[in-house]
């Protein structure tokens, strides 16, 4: 992704903004204009890194990496093997979906069973097969969520560097 046009959008429309009020704002904003790159810089990669976790979360057990090359960010998207991904839950434990099994009835919307028909179809599974596969997946997600108390939750910044 390269992100210099969307810096340079934002340089010019400081730009703009000095030009309006004279002579001092334009010196101002020239003297500035390294720092604001920098700032802009970093705080479109903030924004992206967030946006990457939430996604992760959401798309787990897959995942979607922030990568640095050079000054320019790049999306990793890691999404689970369709036949070689086994279900998980809690701290990774494995789920034996060919194991002893329990019946339970769950009564769903018919709009609701007729999406998850389809999807499991395209996925090539059986309805009960992607029910579990789903329920597995968020469980896992759910014990992702939940942080000791107290404790903040840490964020990284993993790069090459030359």
């Amino acid at each position: 992704m390269d992100m210099a046009s969307y810096v340079n959008d934002l340089g010019r429309e400081f730009a703009t903004l000095a030009e309006v009020d004279g002579d001092e704002a334009r010196a101002l904003v020239e003297r500035l204009s390294g720092s604001l790159e920098t700032a802009i810089r970093m705080t479109l990669l903030d924004a992206l890194s967030a946006a990457a976790n939430e996604i992760t979360r959401d798309l787990a057990p897959g995942s979607v990496e922030l990568r640095l090359r050079g000054r320019d960010p790049h999306f990793v998207v890691t999404s689970p093997a369709a036949e070689d991904d086994p279900a998980t839950v809690g701290g990774g434990a494995l789920i034996d979906e060919d194991g002893p099994s329990s019946r339970i009835n769950v009564r769903l919307p018919e709009q609701l069973k007729a999406a998850i028909e389809e999807v499991a179809a395209k996925e090539g599974r059986s309805v009960n097969a992607w029910l579990v596969r789903a329920a597995s997946a968020a469980l896992q997600r759910a014990d992702r969520e939940q942080r000791p108390s107290g404790k903040q939750p840490q964020q990284g910044l993993t790069a090459w560097v030359r």
